[in-house]
């Protein structure tokens, strides 16, 4: 059983209204032992989206505070950030994980050259596969920047909101450029998420897809970590034994917590 969900928000983050208390007594609920939250923070994020995605962390700090010490004897809770990297924000980002005790953090890519694409702005200049690679790169560039974080979180986020979906994307049409991102991730010393949205939005597998993640061991890639990437409580732990079987299908033993930015190795099945 998978007994940890580190990608978690709270009404820290623009895009959710969910309290701590709410998603921590669902986790509770669930049997998990470890909660990790992990509050939007995307520098510079367009105002015309109407969502600033970025939080004060002292607030954040002091109220992580409170529900560790409220919950202290029913689960861990853990002190998470999920970064919104491109490559120009790399020392702001490099400067607040220098002053705050994170456990955990993120770094995802949810802007390519500042836009989303989750508008459709971002696919009106391009082609679909254009899109795609440009994504993929985008997630080397960042891995190469000076930030401190632990794993990528949903590498192939894109494909979520690409004209076709996941319909056209395979781990073999891109494999030049997703291979190149997988190996600057793994000699980066990070590691990757499984993130469970993927099952939610219907893609018929999580972030990333099986092909990537079979591509990611062959590699060498060891490090994982599984998210639901919850904004509510009735996400928490989505699919979470699907995600360990698959994983487990794979040649994958075990998963990674974190708590002071060390991996701590939990076993799967």
């Amino acid at each position: 059983m998978i007994i940890a969900d580190y990608h978690v928000h709270s009404h820290f983050s623009s895009d959710s209204t969910a309290t701590m208390d709410e998603m921590i007594e669902k986790a509770v609920s669930l049997g998990l032992k470890k909660i990790c939250f992990t509050d939007h923070m995307d520098y510079d994020f367009p105002p015309e989206y109407g969502l600033p995605f970025v939080f004060n962390p002292d607030d954040y700090f002091k109220e992580l505070q409170e529900k560790k010490e409220k919950y202290h004897n029913k689960i861990r809770v853990l002190k998470g950030i999920e970064l919104g990297l491109q490559p120009y924000l790399a020392n702001r980002y490099y400067d607040l994980m220098k002053a705050y005790d994170f456990d955990f953090a993120i770094g995802s890519s949810h802007l390519v050259n500042n836009v989303d694409p989750y508008q459709p702005k971002y696919w009106e200049s391009k082609s679909e596969e254009e899109g795609i690679v440009s994504y993929f790169q985008s997630i080397t560039e960042n891995v190469k920047s000076n930030v401190d974080f632990q794993v990528y979180g949903h590498l192939d986020y894109v494909v979520r909101y690409a004209p076709n979906k996941n319909q056209n994307f395979s781990y073999k049409k891109y494999s030049d450029v997703i291979d190149e991102m997988i190996k600057t991730i793994i000699h980066s010393g990070k590691g990757i998420e499984i993130n469970t949205a993927g099952f939610k939005y219907g893609l018929g597998f999580p972030h990333p897809q099986t092909d990537i993640l079979e591509r990611y061991k062959e590699l060498g890639g060891e490090l994982i970590t599984i998210g639901s990437d919850g904004h509510k409580p009735e996400h928490l732990g989505y699919d979470f034994p699907r995600a360990e079987q698959l994983l487990l299908s794979l040649g994958f033993n075990y998963y990674a917590t974190f708590e002071q930015k060390k991996p701590i190795f939990e076993l799967l099945g």
